[in-house]
């Protein structure tokens, strides 16, 4: 049933990259390579279909209809955020959420503003005393700095649009780190997040690296563990280098 302070719900509005496509209880938006919304027409990692945006029971609905990729959901201010594996739904309930997932190397962004939306998010602000604590997990300074690598270039994009997830070995030679340091304090912060309940970050057979990296960069931007103000965290490059290659 859906609660009386609900039933009000009415358009909703998905803003990719400055431009706005709107929806009205009855109709739907699906989001990929070949849909209502095209992220990236030319990205073959991304599913044609990969996400669908639907009215059911008076709410908005984001359905996963995709096979492979997994998409994060959260709100505005870091105070809300799930993982959305395929074949798997979350109702929107708030009046802006932002939604975050990763196709070959390329991590995108969009966000969705619901007329009429119930309720709200609350802020939450990082601590500043050199560790962050999320969900009762702390970053010390080198596993904040870690999760500022693999998201720098998508943190220099403006969290609007695109922006590219670097390999271990790119993101080491950014921090100065030898990769065997990068790659134990990554897989180090990946379980002890497990063990905290955040999904998507288990490794085993047949789990590729490269998932691991987006979902937690995408779980660090849900949680706004990292926020564009930490690049000036990075070390500076070295006049005349190029950005690494991914």
């Amino acid at each position: 049933m859906v609660p009386e302070g609900m039933r009000h719900v009415t358009g909703l509005t998905v803003d990719f990259c400055g431009e706005e496509y709107t929806a009205l209880p009855g109709q739907s938006l699906t989001i990929g390579r070949e849909a209502d919304i095209v992220l990236d027409d030319e990205n073959q990692y991304l599913h044609r279909r990969f996400l669908l945006i639907d009215h059911a029971n008076g709410l908005w609905w984001v359905r996963n209809v995709g096979s492979q990729l997994s998409a994060t959901v959260a709100d505005l201010h870091g105070g809300i955020q799930a993982w959305l594996p395929p074949e798997t739904a979350l109702p929107l309930t708030l009046p802006r959420h932002i939604v975050w997932f990763t196709a070959g190397p390329t991590t995108y962004d969009f966000q969705i503003a619901i007329d009429g939306a119930a309720y709200e998010s609350v802020r939450v602000e990082p601590d500043t005393d050199g560790t962050l604590t999320i969900g009762g997990v702390q970053f010390n300074s080198e596993q904040h700095l870690l999760v500022v690598a693999l998201a720098e270039d998508i943190l220099r994009h403006g969290g609007h649009g695109a922006g590219s997830l670097p390999t271990s070995s790119a993101a080491a030679a950014r921090l100065g780190w030898p990769v065997t340091k990068f790659n134990r304090k990554l897989d180090y912060l990946c379980s002890k997040l497990d063990d905290a309940g955040v999904r998507g970050l288990h490794g085993g057979p047949g789990k590729l690296a490269s998932a691991r990296r987006s979902r937690l960069v995408e779980y660090a931007l849900a949680t706004r563990i990292v926020t564009a103000t930490d690049l000036e965290l990075l070390p500076p490059r070295k006049p005349g280098t190029r950005p690494l290659a991914l």
